[in-house]
């Protein structure tokens, strides 16, 4: 049984979470010119204001929240639900990533990450899927990061949340398929925003948020649960996941030079 994609964007309503910068500004600009409807949330609204100018006033809706704060999805997920009576798509690219290493570990950062990249996710699932499985239709795609496929420097509480977020993917997936409802799970390698700009290290086969966003939309388009980009820095991280922990190890003191 293969799980469907949305061929077609226009007209489609989607809530993008994350959208005011990166990745997700990236997807609302090349959705809203698909013609989909767009529901905007992020916590920057002045952003999200740029972006809705970018389609008609009936095409987006501005949407701020935190996505931290229960309260602010369910308010934000009724004001879908009132002004389109559901959504076809959820599209959550939100996250925050704070370096972290052994040495400067700090325990109220890796719980706000956690509960960022983790329970954001989980907190805004748990609110449009008894439409959809009510419909026996619709799709959630999450982004994760090639960093949640294994442990990897400065990434020792972003680690941990992408990697949490694979399984719940895969788990979504596996229980989701026969009630026709599509899992998307989205695993970027470097891409060149906010986030990234952090980083003291090169970063290898980094792309454009422009590129990672056709990525994402062409793997929903076709129905792809597992849509990891760029291939040749992704497929080598899958590989390296297979192999013994001392070869994976050497290598990643090898090739990692931080």
């Amino acid at each position: 049984m293969k799980q469907k994609g949305i061929p077609n964007f226009s007209g489609k309503r989607i809530w993008l979470i994350g959208a005011s910068s990166g990745i997700g500004e990236a997807c609302a600009q090349a959705l809203i010119k698909a013609g989909a409807k767009v529901a905007l949330s992020s916590r920057r609204v002045e952003r999200l204001n740029t972006l809705a100018a970018l389609g008609n006033t009936e095409q987006s809706l501005v949407l701020p929240l935190d996505v931290t704060d229960d309260g602010q999805l369910k308010n934000s997920y009724q004001s879908i639900l009132r002004t389109w009576g559901g959504i076809d798509l959820l599209l959550f690219v939100s996250g925050v990533y704070v370096p972290l290493r052994a040495d400067n570990f700090d325990i109220d950062t890796a719980e706000q990450t956690i509960d960022a990249n983790l329970l954001g996710p989980m907190r805004a699932v748990a609110l449009v899927l008894p439409e959809m499985l009510k419909a026996h239709a619709g799709h959630i795609a999450i982004v994760s990061s090639v960093a949640g496929y294994s442990g990897l420097p400065k990434a020792l509480a972003y680690g941990p949340s992408k990697a949490a977020i694979i399984n719940f993917c895969e788990t979504l997936y596996y229980d989701l398929l026969p009630l026709g409802v599509s899992v998307h799970m989205i695993s970027p390698g470097f891409v060149a925003t906010e986030a990234t700009a952090q980083n003291d290290f090169e970063m290898p086969a980094l792309i454009s948020a422009q590129e990672a966003a056709a990525e994402i939309l062409s793997g929903i388009e076709n129905g792809e649960f597992d849509i990891h980009f760029p291939k040749r820095f992704s497929r080598f991280l899958k590989f390296l996941r297979i192999l013994p922990y001392p070869i994976y190890f050497w290598i990643v003191r090898r090739f990692v030079k931080i």
